[in-house]
Order: structure tokens, then sequence, then C-alpha cells
């Protein structure tokens, strides 16, 4: 038989058929043996990049604070008027005033690691941020307070600020809040140099999370402006008329009657904080916002349970309204804290 009249669908030699089935072939094949494609990364995959060195310096920086922050609360923190003042007189008290310390040891040791290098950075500036004004009473507390004496709360103690000298925990301290600032400020330098990012999770949540904050963020500052703790009102009989009358005592300043130094401090600290409570949750990835929002909370924290223990261990004090709403205050930004981070809805699908 001639070569023309073969069937090439019988004999597989090149033709029209045969192709039509090497290109089937060629199509089921691969869909069987082919490398799949890859997926995209899920909503919860977090991708971190080699740790800079600065980033490091700052989580070193952030540890010796908390350790410093610590070490400072058992030594004598002021003498005042001739009675020694020192922060921790139990165990009670003890637990209240190591919140902040151990809080930042933990992150400042995870951070110097390498790990979750973002939240650490971003706790890190947030702390920074707040110890600048505190850092600036504590200056006014311990050298200045003097040139203007007033009644003060110092560690659960009504005193007059009419002779201060300091001791090694005001020392301690002030070199914490000290360190605190530098871990900060190197926070900011090395946020840009720092890889980590995720799959965006949390971007459907972060309007209502920032509306969240920035409320509780101006609550809490409308707290602090009043004392935790104060002197109860006293009632008196006028032996005459039988009346009784109020009478007003004298207790501890307000944050912004304060002066000099403490009134610059309790300027920045409340903008420090308002500041700080409306960026954290705009923070990339989903763990910087935490570690911002961690570091809001923890202030709030410390200082609403550091006004309850004033209240409670002196016969003098009550705890005021503000100091009350603090702790709820300190509660909401906890809360906002797990919510971002237990947060594992995905991100929308794309079309």
């Amino acid at each position: 038989m001639p070569a023309r009249d073969r069937d090439p669908a019988r004999t597989g030699e090149p033709g029209r058929p045969a192709a039509a089935r090497a290109s089937a072939a060629r199509r089921s094949g691969g869909s069987r043996a082919g490398v799949t494609a890859p997926s995209a990364p899920g909503p919860d995959q977090l991708v971190v990049g080699a740790v800079p060195v600065l980033a490091r310096i700052c989580g070193v920086l952030l540890l010796l604070a908390g350790l410093a922050g610590a070490a400072a609360l058992f030594p004598t923190y002021l003498v005042v008027g001739g009675v020694a003042v020192s922060p921790v007189r139990g165990a009670l008290d003890a637990v209240v005033s190591l919140v902040a310390p151990v809080a930042s040891i933990a992150v400042g040791a995870g951070l110097a690691l390498g790990r979750v290098p973002r939240l650490g950075l971003a706790y890190a500036a947030v702390t920074g941020a707040l110890a600048v004004g505190r850092l600036l009473i504590e200056l006014h507390r311990g050298q200045g307070s003097t040139t203007r004496p007033a009644v003060e709360v110092l560690a659960g103690e009504l005193v007059l600020t009419s002779s201060v000298e300091t001791a090694a925990g005001w020392v301690l301290g002030v070199l914490a809040l000290s360190l605190a600032v530098l871990a900060g400020l190197t926070a900011f330098a090395a946020w840009s140099r720092t890889v980590m990012d995720d799959g965006a999770a949390l971007d459907p949540l972060r309007p209502v999370l920032a509306g969240a904050a920035a409320l509780l963020g101006v609550a809490a500052v409308l707290a602090l402006a009043l004392p935790a703790a104060d002197v109860p009102d006293r009632v008196v009989t006028d032996p005459l008329t039988g009346l009784e009358v109020v009478v007003e005592q004298e207790g501890p300043q307000a944050l912004l009657e304060r002066p000099g130094l403490a009134l610059l401090g309790g300027l920045l600290l409340a903008g420090a904080l308002v500041l700080a409570a409306v960026v954290a949750p705009s923070l990339r990835p989903r763990l910087a916002a935490v570690g911002g929002l961690l570091a809001v909370a923890v202030f709030l924290l410390d200082s609403a349970l550091t006004g309850l223990r004033d209240a409670w261990s002196s016969p003098d004090l009550e705890w005021t309204v503000p100091g009350a709403g603090l702790l709820v205050l300190a509660l909401g930004a906890v809360g906002l804290t797990l919510l971002a981070w237990r947060w594992r809805r995905g991100s929308p699908a794309q079309g």
C-alpha cells in the first residue's frame, strides 16, 4: 500500500488525529505530573527578614530599662521632710510595682533575641515616648519640688515637699526612664530597617480598633488629670449653730497642677498617650499593633494599680472616681490588645 494511503490514526505517524491526541496528553499529563503553582500567602502568615543590629540594641536597652526599674523599687526612693519613702513595703506593693518592669524585661529580651522584632520595636517606641514626660516629672520631684512646696502622695504616703533628698531608688528610677527614652529613639531609627509583614488579617478591624483606642486615650488623659488617690473632705460641726460644714483639705497635686518641669512633663505625657493610642492600631504587621497597644495598656494598668495601692495602704487617702475610671480604661486597653493579638479572620477574597 502506498505510503499516502496509510491511516495516520492507526500508524501513529504525524497527522491531525495524532497531534490532537498528543496535545490532550500534554494537557492531562501536565495537570497530573506538573508542579503546582504556589498559593497566595494566608492571612496569618508572618514573614520576618533579617533582624538588624540596631533592633537588637533597642531590645538590650529596653531590657536594661526594665531591670533598672525593678531594682529601683526596693531601696529608699526619696527622703521627704526627714521621712524615708520606699515604693515597696510588702508583697502586694511588689506585685503592683513590678508590672511595668517585668513587661519591659520580657519584650526587651525577645527583641534582643530577634523574635517578632516589630512587636518589640513598637512597644519600645511607645514606652519611650511616654517615658519623656515621666522623666521630667521625676526630675522635678527630686530636684525642684522644694522651690514651691506642696502636698504630694509618694508610695502611699501623704508628704509635704518642704525638703527633699534623693536616694538610690530615685537615681535608679531616673536611669530606667532614661534608658527607656533611649530605647524609644533607637526603635524609631530601626523601624524602617526591620522587615516584618503578614497577610493583612487585621486590616478589616483596624478602623474600629483605632476609633476605640483614640476614645480610650482621650478618656485616660482626663482620668490622669486628677489624682487617683486623694484626701477626703472633712465634715465639721459648728458648735454654736450645730450646722455641718464641709471643709476641703489640701490633697496631692494633679498631673497638670505641678509647676516647671513637672508641668511640661505632664503635657508631654498627655500628648504622647493620645498620640500613641491613635497610631498604635495602624502599625503593620498585626503584631506591631499588638506591641503598641500593649505599651499603652501596661502604662495605664501601672498607673491605675499604683493609685489603688496608695488608697489601700494609707488611712489618709481614698480612691477617687478618676482612679476607678482609670482602672476601667486600663482593662479596656488590655482587651483591645488581646483582641488584636487573637484576631484571626482572613482577608477578603480577591476576585
